[in-house]
C-alpha cells in the first residue's frame, strides 16, 4: 500500500513529540515491508528550514513544499487541508491516516479526493479536531488506549480499534546509571508545578527536567526562574536520542495534570526497566500498569514524595518494580509486530471498504 499520514501539526525537524515519534516508527515499519509512506504536515515559517520551504513554495507557485528530510516525502503547507489535493496528486496514496490537529477539515479534504480514511485518535482534545467526526462518512478509527476509545464512543458514538503508541525497544532500551528522577516535558499540564514541589521536598535526590515540546524563550526563562532556588533540579534541552536520558534515569516522574490519552514516556521508560511514578489521569494508568506507582494528581504531597523516596532508597522494592516494568513492556499489546499487523489490517479494511463503495 501507499500510505499518507496527515495532520495539522508540524513534523521533523520543525516539531517533535509523541505523535511524530509514533508516526516515524510506523512509516519505517511500512517501508521495511515494501510499502510506501509519506506525511502531510503543517509548515512553520521560522528558522532556515522554514525559510527555504517558503522560498520553494513562492518560486514554484505551489500551495506546499516537499522535502525528504526524514528519509521519505513530507508535504508541508500553511494549511494542510488546503494542500490535500496537491499531496494526493503528488503521492497517489491508497489510504490516509489522519491524526490530531484539524483532523476533520483534513479528512474531509482527503475524502473529496477519493482517499479512504483512517482517523488515529491520539488525544481527547475535541477542539483540536476542528469539527465533528460524524461529518466524515467513510472513516475507520484507531484509538491509542481503551480510555481514548471509550471517550470518543461516548462523545461521537464511534467504535475504534485500540492500538497503543508503537514503541521500538531498540530505540529506548538501555542500561541506566540511575542518577536521576526524570521529568519529561516541563509544561503546566504535564505536572510541572507538582514536579517542582516534589523535588523541593527531596533536596538530597537529583532531578532531571527534560524539554520535549519546544520551549519558547519566555517560557524557558520562566521555568529557569522557578527552578533556580532548587540546586537538585537540572534542566536539559530536548534530544532526538532518548537513550541519553533514560540511560541516566532511575525513576520516571509523570505527574500529569492533563487527561493523557496514553503516556508514551512511561512505555519508553519501561523498555529500560525504569519504574514510573505517575498520576491517575486519562489513559496514563494504562501505560504505567504494573510498571510503577499510580497516585491521584491531587493526592497529598507527602504521598508523592513518599513514593519517590521509597523507590529511590528501597533496593528490594525498586528491583521488584524495575523487573515488573520490563516485563510490562514485553506484553503482547506492546509488541510492535502485533501492533503493526493490527494497524495494517485496519488500513486494508479501509481501502477495501472504499473500493467496494466506488464499485
Amino acid at each position: 500500500m501507499n500510505v499518507l499520514f496527515a495532520g495539522g501539526n508540524g513534523y521533523y525537524p520543525q516539531f517533535s513529540g509523541g505523535v511524530q515519534s509514533s508516526t516515524h516508527h510506523l512509516v519505517e515499519q511500512l517501508r521495511s515491508q515494501g510499502h510506501e509512506a509519506a506525511v502531510l504536515a503543517a509548515l512553520f515559517g521560522q528558522g532556515m528550514f522554514g525559510l527555504k520551504a517558503r522560498a520553494k513554495m513562492k518560486i514554484m507557485g505551489q500551495r506546499a513544499a516537499v522535502d525528504n528530510f526524514p528519509g521519505y516525502p513530507v508535504v508541508r503547507a500553511w494549511f494542510p487541508w488546503e494542500a490535500a489535493a496537491f499531496a494526493v496528486d503528488r503521492l497517489k496514496p491508497d489510504v490516509a491516516v489522519v491524526q490530531c490537529h484539524k483532523s476533520v477539515p483534513i479528512g474531509k479534504a482527503l475524502e473529496a479526493e477519493g482517499v479512504p480514511l483512517v482517523i488515529y485518535l491520539r488525544n481527547v482534545e475535541f477542539h483540536e479536531l476542528a469539527g465533528d467526526l460524524r461529518e466524515l462518512k467513510t472513516a475507520l478509527y484507531i484509538a491509542n488506549s481503551d480510555f481514548t476509545a471509550r471517550t470518543y464512543k461516548e462523545k461521537f458514538g464511534i467504535d475504534s480499534t485500540v492500538i497503543p503508541p508503537t514503541i521500538d525497544p531498540v530505540l529506548y532500551g538501555t542500561p541506566t546509571s540511575g542518577e536521576y528522577v526524570t521529568f519529561i516535558n516541563p509544561y503546566k499540564e504535564k505536572g510541572f508545578e507538582l514536579a517542582v514541589r516534589i523535588a523541593g521536598q527531596c533536596p538530597d535526590i537529583p532531578f532531571l527536567f527534560v524539554e520535549s515540546w519546544k520551549l519558547a524563550d519566555d517560557h524557558r526563562a520562566s521555568i529557569e526562574e522557578t527552578i533556580a532556588p532548587y540546586k537538585n533540579i537540572r534542566l536539559e534541552n530536548r534530544t532526538s536520542d532518548m537513550k541519553t536520558v533514560y540511560g541516566r534515569t532511575k525513576i520516571l516522574l509523570a505527574p500529569s495534570k492533563w487527561e493523557e490519552a496514553w503516556g508514551r514516556v512511561a512505555s519508553e521508560a519501561h523498555c529500560s526497566g525504569i519504574p514510573v511514578v505517575g498520576s491517575r489521569r486519562g489513559g496514563l494508568p494504562e501505560a504505567i500498569g504494573a510498571g510503577g506507582l499510580i497516585l491521584d494528581y491531587d493526592a497529598p504531597l507527602d504521598e508523592w514524595v513518599g513514593a519517590i523516596r521509597k523507590l529511590w532508597s528501597d533496593k528490594g522494592e525498586y528491583d521488584r518494580l524495575s523487573a515488573a516494568a520490563r516485563k510490562f513492556s514485553e506484553r503482547p499489546q506492546m509488541d510492535p509486530k502485533i501492533q503493526f499487523s493490527t494497524f495494517l489490517g485496519v488500513l486494508g479494511e479501509a481501502a477495501g471498504h472504499n473500493a467496494r463503495q466506488v464499485a
